[in-house]
């Protein structure tokens, strides 16, 4: 449970922000989407290397 305190005239906009926050630190609305749909040990492990050659190109890029 995400628990933000408040303190005392504080304004509710800003409390809501540190809510936000906290909430998307936790993860959980990307692990709801993860599981959603089941994908295969492999295919998250192609993924995950496609991106690392992809980032790893960019940065070749930025060198030259």
């Amino acid at each position: 449970m995400i628990i933000v305190p408040v303190k005392e005239g504080e304004n509710i906009e800003r409390a809501l922000k540190k809510f936000k926050r906290k909430f998307e630190k936790t993860g959980a609305v990307r692990e709801l989407r993860a599981r959603k749909n089941f994908e295969k040990p492999s295919v998250i492990k192609r993924a995950a290397r496609m991106k690392a050659i992809y980032v790893q190109h960019l940065h070749l890029q930025d060198e030259n």
